[in-house]
């Protein structure tokens, strides 16, 4: 009689069945929602994004939360093989599915490094994504508005221009618990311009001389009209003049 040299593998050897169940329940991790969890994407398609984050099934980005910028083919945002970090909405929706968020999880990050820029009294830097009713949404991390009022020194019109575009402003309102940032380029501009002139003036009173200056909003003549009352204002200057004139150049020379 023939007998089987294989060896039999029993339960016994490894356990009872509820222990090999309990390893594998050990091997996949537990979430909460509003976990910050890291994974890698292992699908794209048009309405939904699929990461693996070591959970029993994979995570599902639902395409509106992939950014804060609307109307987006994931395609354009996101790779396969990608590493990501994304945020739990829900631990699991009808289906048992882990819903999650790439743009909550950028969304809490930004929120700290705003914050800290605001407290720093820092310009931040943005792209402009959206014309929306009396302004222009620029992305900062999160959405940042800017009113119409606030893009120049003076009200422009027409925004749509602007989109596209990098633009540094100042942060003047910052509410978390109503998710409101309200920029203003304005004030940046402003800055910018009166820090020139500090310098101008710092120059002026140290070295009695004006370099003639190109700005590419002025023309060739508007800079050698300008130089030339520069000068005229330099010479004043130099002897104590208190005169009209001397307080009508210096008024020039500031705007």
């Amino acid at each position: 009689m023939t007998t089987s040299n294989k060896p039999v593998v029993a339960i016994n050897d490894i356990g009872s069945a509820e222990d090999f169940l309990a390893a594998i329940e050990g091997t996949i991790r537990n979430f909460n929602d509003g976990d910050l969890v890291s994974g890698v994407i292992v699908q794209v398609d048009r309405d939904e994004v699929l990461v693996d984050v070591g959970y029993k099934t994979e995570g599902v980005i639902p395409s509106r939360e992939l950014s804060i910028r609307n109307d987006v083919d994931p395609n354009e945002l996101v790779k396969v093989g990608e590493n990501i970090e994304a945020l739990v909405l829900q631990k699991e929706d009808k289906e048992g599915r882990l819903i999650l968020s790439k743009k909550r999880a950028q969304y809490e990050k930004a929120w700290g490094e705003i914050e800290g820029k605001k407290e720093r009294d820092e310009v931040v830097t943005g792209t402009v994504i959206e014309v929306v009713k009396g302004g222009l949404i620029v992305d900062i991390g999160l959405r940042g508005f800017l009113p119409a009022s606030l893009v120049e020194m003076r009200r422009v019109r027409d925004l749509s221009p602007y989109i596209g575009k990098t633009v540094e402003a100042r942060i003047i309102e910052l509410d978390k618990n109503r998710n409101n940032v309200v920029l203003s380029r304005r004030a940046y501009l402003e800055q910018t311009q009166s820090e020139s002139r500090t310098t101008f003036l710092n120059q002026l009173q140290r070295d009695r001389f004006v370099p003639v200056l190109f700005h590419q909003s002025l023309t060739s003549v508007h800079s050698l009209i300008l130089a030339a009352l520069m000068d005229l204002f330099t010479f004043l200057n130099f002897h104590g003049s208190t005169s009209i004139i001397h307080q009508k150049l210096l008024k020039l020379a500031m705007k």
